[in-house]
């Protein structure tokens, strides 16, 4: 059975705004009291947050599509939908956040660290919301805006100070069991760790985590054996301590080999070459190791390698060692703040929303890109046409309609925001009141007149009628009362 996941791809669904309503007041001698439509309530998010307790992104393992819950629509009487309820998603200290290409969203690092990764849809205006002096009783409202969706990568890097590194079954699952409380798995047979293991470490009074990677084998940055898998483990580390293996049994093998194979590796994987180096030269408790390690330990200090001969098992040259390393993470803790318990987001979000940019295609579509008017785009029902002169209206306030014209588009024009592509039409005067969820301005040319006509004789009989003229002897005069 999986026991520790390091990475996962999560399939994410921020939840949708809920619509806003369409509503007139009615009751008792008000047949018209006005519009009382509610908001749609907001979509919930998804959120990551460091928690302690989290060593491993297993849950996300079994259960990698996550939805978050949608808001509910508006009512009348005023009444708004209720809201979504958000996603918090508890992740371990040292994961990283990336798109499916790779690119890097957040580095979590620190308790209660977090990060919204999904941003909730928000809830649709109701007609009582978008009423003015123009349209005091709107025939629409805004629909709910679609949720984020979207696939992240969360890969975790453990945030240890000190990195052992070592051929399989070269002790350092042993080591750390016997400098710390981390019973890690302990045999006489290859690859017996298969998950980085973490230990807590006290030396006087610098307290400091350890981690060891899975035995590396020549080629493992390239994908050879567990390395390439847990490589990136050790990227946090303050100090990186070769394990080597004074005892080891095959006759091709030595500790200077050994280390200089995994050098190799790490300069493969790239990242580590100004980390400092500690060399451990273990299983000096057998006589052949002991041997071996004097007379191989003068060569690696002349390589510039602080070289520590210990035993696992009898516990010798483990105090000198520990404090060897509280020493070294003391210094690097000295020259690097720590890191403040936050977010760090590479990929920040738009500053100014109301930016838009119009392009040309290679099909003569005028392309329309904005935070804003493609949100507008979402909340705009196309099947009501009050509802598209307003947005119209929003468009041409922008100033979306001038720059189009100032690109050289004429009517008709073919012209995309976000999904939606239509045939652009200037804004053909200001909006007129008429029947609810209607717009003169986007009926036929021949309805267009007929409908002026009667707001204009409308107008006519709302106009104060003009005062009687008197004619007298060739001259006009007012009547006067």
């Amino acid at each position: 059975m999986t026991t520790f996941v390091d990475r996962v791809v999560l399939h994410l669904q921020a939840g949708d705004g809920g619509h806003g309503c369409v509503s007139v007041r009615r009751e008792k001698f008000k047949p018209l009291g006005g519009p009382d439509g509610g908001n749609g309530g907001h979509g919930g998010g998804i959120t990551l947050v460091v928690d302690p307790q989290q060593h491993t992104l297993l849950d996300f393992h079994f259960r990698p599509h996550i939805k978050a819950s949608n808001g509910t629509g508006g009512a009348g009487a005023n009444r708004d939908g209720a809201n979504g309820a958000d996603l918090v998603l508890k992740v371990p200290d040292g994961t990283v956040v990336q798109t499916a290409d790779g690119e890097v969203l957040a580095d979590l690092i620190g308790a209660g660290a977090s990060f919204e990764v999904a941003r909730g849809g928000r809830g649709g205006r109701g007609n009582a919301s978008l009423a003015n002096t123009r349209r005091k009783v709107p025939g629409f409202a805004e629909l709910g805006e679609p949720g984020d969706q979207l696939d992240v990568v969360l890969e975790l890097k453990s945030v240890a100070e000190v990195g052992l590194v070592g051929f399989p079954s070269a002790g350092k699952s042993s080591l750390i069991s016997v400098i710390s409380a981390a019973k890690p798995k302990i045999a006489d047979y290859p690859f017996t760790t298969l998950v980085p293991n973490l230990g807590v470490v006290q030396a006087g009074e610098q307290i400091f985590t350890v981690a060891d990677v899975p035995g590396l084998i020549p080629g493992a940055a390239t994908g050879k054996g567990l390395g390439m898998q847990f490589l990136r483990h050790i990227e946090r580390t303050s100090v990186l301590v070769h394990v080597l293996d004074a005892a080891a049994p095959e006759i091709e093998r030595d500790p200077l080999a050994d280390l200089d194979a995994i050098e190799a590796e790490l300069n493969a994987y790239g990242g580590l070459e100004e980390r400092p180096r500690m060399v451990v030269l273990n299983k000096i408790d057998i006589p052949d190791g002991r041997d071996l390690a004097e007379m191989v330990k003068p060569d690696l200090e002349a390589r510039g390698y602080r070289v520590f001969m210990v035993s696992a098992v009898t516990r010798e040259g483990l105090k000198e060692f520990t404090y060897a390393l509280a020493e070294a993470v003391a210094a690097h803790r000295l020259a690097t703040p720590p890191a403040e318990p936050t977010r760090a987001i590479v990929r920040p979000r738009a500053v100014d929303e109301k930016g838009f940019t119009i392009e040309q295609d290679a099909d003569g579509v005028y392309v329309i890109r904005g935070i804003q008017v493609e949100r507008w785009i979402k909340q705009t029902n196309f099947d009501n046409d009050e509802a598209i002169g307003y947005l119209a209206d929003r468009l041409e306030r922008l100033g979306v309609e001038a720059a189009l014209a100032k690109k050289g588009a004429q009517a008709g024009d073919p012209v995309r925001i976000g999904t939606q592509e239509f045939d652009w039409q200037p804004t053909a005067g200001e909006y007129v009141a008429g029947p609810r969820g209607s717009d003169v301005r986007l009926e036929e040319p021949s309805a267009r007149t007929s409908a002026a006509q009667r707001l204009a004789a409308r107008r006519a009989r709302r106009a104060p009628a003009p005062a009687p003229v008197l004619i007298h002897d060739g001259e006009e005069s007012a009547e006067v009362e």
